[in-house]
């Protein structure tokens, strides 16, 4: 079974989908957030963005999350903006990706009714800038974040039904 990596940006929704879809698949679920060192959390409490090299040992750690759930599959929550940090969790093992897509008003909408959270909506063009969707190669599909949280699992258990095993494979970072 693949590791399902609920992708987008802040606000999309990855934690109550993800969560969601962990249950319904009777798997666990993990929020990147949780892979995070301090250092970056201040940086972005602070509304600071952070840098390809502030992410790559959170995203070591991720594949190494995956690498641990490859023999009985997983969710996890993180923003995968890029395709290299798509492929960097790649390394980790069987991953499928889930992209909650949407327009920026209601990603906005959503991060000023949070609170407690670190992310600033602030931060939310530079993450937009940032934001490659998923290419035809990789592994995955993305559906819009405004449908209810129930139909996003339907459509991502049914998309990732009909994706052949071979694409979900691990492929060597480019």
């Amino acid at each position: 079974m693949a590791v399902i990596v609920v992708m987008g940006v802040s606000g999309s929704g990855k934690s109550t989908v993800g969560s969601a879809l962990a249950e319904r698949l009777g798997v666990d679920y993990v929020d990147g957030d949780t892979f995070h060192p301090p250092a970056n959390i201040a940086k972005m409490s602070a509304g600071t963005p952070l840098t390809d090299d502030d992410r790559w040992s959170w995203l070591d750690a991720m594949a190494d999350w995956i690498g641990a759930h490859a023999a009985t599959g997983g969710v996890l929550g993180a923003s995968a903006l890029k395709r290299r940090y798509r492929d960097r969790l790649r390394a980790g093992g069987d991953t499928w990706f889930l992209h909650l897509a949407g327009d920026r008003e209601r990603l906005a909408e959503r991060l000023r009714a949070r609170s407690g959270h670190f992310m600033k909506v602030t931060l939310l063009d530079s993450q937009l800038a940032d934001l490659e969707p998923l290419e035809p190669d990789e592994p995955g599909t993305t559906v819009d974040l405004a449908d209810p949280p129930a139909r996003i699992v339907d459509e991502a258990l049914a998309a990732l039904t009909d994706t052949p095993e071979q694409l979900r494979r691990p492929s060597a970072p480019s």
